[in-house]
């Protein structure tokens, strides 16, 4: 079977537009929360996210393409243009367009997305119901589309293999990767810019998951506080933005080329929990499952995983719920674990989560350190592993596991390895 590895990383998040500011904040325990900015709050009891700040998509993607682009599409294009230049996979044509100089043909995208393009449906729909649809943005519909951002990136690079899109709610970045790791092993494609974007900073977006209880409310005068993972006092996770993408190839492709491996993706586990359509089984079998497959695909035993990348979201529910999850993968061993949860700073980037996640877990293997979980003060009673509270802690890692669960049920969880 085809081994496959990490070549090239991007991000776009609340911590930092770049793999080295992203680094510099995980390790710092730095909060990418604060009061919400783009639009007013005040008639809306929650009033915190965790923004994207300072983004420019003309400093990685061309000012007529990104127009016509969906916010989380400029996030993903933005994000993949760092991890194929990290890769070294682009080179500039005859039109000064920039271009994957991999096979074309061979060369594919997928991506996670939950949601789509929430502010150009909010924006149509005003139009519509104030001036009727002659008056709505003829690019609504192209726009709006979870696929859009697959379907730009492959046009932007020039990529003719595979490109779609994997929606499987908070889980969808996680098993975008797991999509491409497949593709890649079964022979169909030799590289793949993979990873998950999302952006719902739209009174529509926050306002569904305000109704659905989800949302921290207790801290909007202290917003970087708000995100506590495994903390007794939690009361909700902070809605966040952002993408991060990885390219993924086979290791064969990559030493003939002479590209650096930044690590190995080499297992993938997934599993439905058929329980809830919002709620985690709270047994945490569900989970359990997709970690023991995941670690098992990966040829690894569960003492053999160092560091896990926890869902870790703050809420009343999830926290208890995935210990136990933990604890039914890991048996013994999950109290050797350190566990922590990156949401305490970047709060829930939804389909974006998977692919930063993925990403901390591969700079934990090279760089050997545990991001913390900031904000735990006062562990929950039933969260009793080692969440590495408030401060980075170093180690050698040999191989880590990143987990995400998604509304409906879906648990996808990847394991990375020291390449």
């Amino acid at each position: 079977m085809r081994k496959v590895v990490v070549t090239g990383m991007g991000v776009i998040s609340p911590i930092g537009n770049s793999i080295e500011d992203f680094t510099r904040s995980l390790k710092e325990g730095k909060s990418g929360v604060s009061r919400l900015t783009a639009f007013d709050t005040s008639d809306f009891e929650v009033k915190i996210a965790a923004e994207v700040r300072d983004f420019d998509p003309s400093r990685w993607i061309d000012k007529k393409d990104a127009r016509k682009m969906a916010r989380f599409t400029q996030f993903a294009a933005a994000a993949a243009d760092q991890a194929l230049e990290q890769a070294g996979l682009l080179v500039r044509n005859s039109e000064g367009r920039r271009r994957v100089t991999s096979d074309p043909d061979r060369t594919g995208v997928v991506l996670g997305n939950g949601i789509g393009g929430f502010e150009i449906v909010s924006e149509s729909f005003k139009k519509l119901f104030a001036a009727g649809p002659r008056r709505m943005p003829p690019l609504t519909i192209p726009m709006m589309i979870g696929n859009e951002a697959a379907g730009n990136i492959s046009m932007i690079y020039g990529t003719r293999g595979p490109a779609f899109t994997q929606i499987t709610a908070c889980a969808s970045g996680t098993d975008a990767l797991g999509q491409a790791l497949d593709l890649i092993r079964s022979g169909r494609c030799d590289v793949i810019i993979a990873g998950g974007s999302e952006s719902c900073m739209v009174p529509f977006g926050i306002g569904g998951f305000q109704m659905l209880k989800t949302l921290s409310v207790k801290r909007n005068d202290e917003p970087e506080k708000a995100s506590r993972p495994f903390d007794k006092d939690r009361d909700g996770f902070v809605l966040g933005e952002g993408a991060g993408i990885l390219v993924l190839e086979s290791e064969d492709h990559a030493r003939a080329r002479g590209a650096l491996c930044l690590a190995e993706l080499a297992g993938y586990g997934v599993s439905a929990d058929a329980y809830h359509i919002t709620s985690p089984d709270p047994s945490g079998a569900g989970g359990g499952r997709a970690i023991a497959g995941a670690i098992r695909d990966a040829g690894l035993g569960p003492e053999d995983i160092q560091y896990y990348n926890a869902h870790g979201t703050s809420t009343e529910i999830n926290d208890p719920s995935e210990t136990r999850m933990i604890k039914t993968a890991f048996g013994d061993h999950a109290y050797k674990l350190k566990v922590s949860s990156i949401k305490s700073m970047t709060g829930h980037c939804v389909a974006g989560s998977g692919g930063m996640e993925a990403i901390a877990c591969v700079l934990a293997i090279r760089q050997g350190f545990f991001p913390p979980t900031i904000n735990l003060d006062d562990p929950d009673p039933e969260c009793d592993l080692d969440y590495v509270p408030n401060k980075v802690q170093y180690g050698t890692i040999n191989a880590a596991a990143s987990g995400n669960l998604g509304f409906g049920g879906h648990n996808g969880v990847v394991v990375f390895r020291k390449h």
